[in-house]
């Protein structure tokens, strides 16, 4: 699979060959649905709580008598059925959402994505990508002159300057090899990968 070879001025200047396993696989829909939907559920906290029956504060005292009333039979005021009453099945802060994904279908999956960017054409590589110092403006002239503007950057290695630059710029996202995830991949519209990253990313998922 021969990937675009971009300048800094987001010209083609050559292209780079990379494994048709990780850049030329067939897309795969509900794979790839599946390993973003376990991946926002395994971020998920689960530090909500809700209060059950057992948690109001109420009397236990019965509030009228069985019978003779006219009215509903009722045992509690903590009663779910009643205002103020606790939840049926209530939330609890040791709740578990996290999914289980196998480690050949999240590779199966990243690759699928991978290779759907690279046919719609907003999958790009450059040599490197290293700014001078840790300046916004910096980053956002560069960005610019290649002509992007929502942009995920790929990088082989955690650089301070690129980092510090690109926290300020709410359509720029910087991430390594290895810490890049399916989420980011689907949400930006164009991907910039350094030469460096794609061979970690053979090396992991291919």
């Amino acid at each position: 699979m021969e990937l675009k070879l971009i300048n800094a001025q987001g010209q083609q200047a050559a292209t780079v060959s990379a494994s048709d396993s990780l850049f030329n696989r067939d897309y795969n829909e509900a794979l790839v649905h599946q390993i973003v939907v376990a991946f926002q559920a395994n971020a998920r906290s689960g530090n909500r709580a809700q209060k059950g029956r057992a948690d109001i504060n109420k009397s236990h005292k019965k509030p009228w008598k069985q019978k003779g009333t006219g009215r509903a039979r009722a045992g509690q005021a903590n009663s779910p059925l009643w205002r103020g009453g606790g939840r049926i099945f209530p939330n609890k802060p040791d709740e578990n959402f996290s999914q289980k994904v196998n480690r050949k279908m999240f590779r199966a999956g990243m690759a699928s994505i991978l290779s759907q960017l690279a046919r719609e054409g907003r999958l790009a590589v450059v040599e490197s990508l290293i700014l001078d110092a840790p300046k916004t403006k910096l980053l956002a002239d560069k960005i610019k002159a290649m002509g992007y503007g929502k942009v995920l950057i790929v990088t082989d290695s955690f650089d301070d300057n690129l980092y510090l630059s690109s926290r300020n710029l709410t359509d720029v996202l910087v991430l390594t090899a290895h810490q890049m995830d399916p989420v980011s991949l689907v949400h930006f519209p164009q991907v910039l990968l350094t030469k460096g990253a794609i061979a970690q990313l053979e090396e992991t998922l291919a």
